[in-house]
């Protein structure tokens, strides 16, 4: 049996899969991470909006719960804004996923019209070998004259 041609950019394709493997755990990570930060924002405007006094309390107490609560706010705002930054890294990272798993689909459309074209030539060669057979041309030397016939 003939050795088959092989693909030439098997290593590039290699290659960009690993990168892909690489940016679909990246792209999970961030997600996980941007998650995270949104239940940790929510918990910190939760706990801002408990910070609130609601009753009548000494002049003192009530200062040092309005402070508790501007404290909570600010908290809970600085959450806010690292779970907003969280969730735009994560979508910024998933789009690099998205390009590498395109630039690996793109190699491996390209791997399997190789693999398709083989074929193609193999199956050729072999009723090519069967049409020399039937013919009787297998085995038996041209004559001057005699054009091969390629069918």
């Amino acid at each position: 049996m003939t050795r088959r041609p092989a693909f030439r950019l098997q290593p590039v394709l290699e290659l960009r899969r690993r990168e892909e493997r690489t940016a679909a755990l990246a792209a999970a990570e961030a997600a996980r991470t941007a998650a995270e930060a949104g239940r940790r924002a929510a918990a910190a405007e939760a706990a801002a909006a408990g910070a609130l006094p609601t009753g009548p309390l000494p002049a003192g107490a009530f200062q040092a719960a309005l402070l508790r609560a501007r404290l909570a706010t600010e908290d809970a705002a600085a959450a806010r804004a690292l779970a907003t930054a969280s969730a735009e890294q994560a979508e910024l990272v998933a789009a690099a996923w998205t390009a590498a798993a395109q630039r690996t689909k793109g190699l491996e459309r390209l791997r399997e019209r190789h693999v398709q074209a083989v074929r193609v030539a193999e199956q050729a060669a072999e009723e090519r070998a069967v049409d020399d057979l039937v013919t009787g041309r297998a085995g038996r030397p041209a004559t001057a004259g005699e054009v091969p016939w390629t069918g």
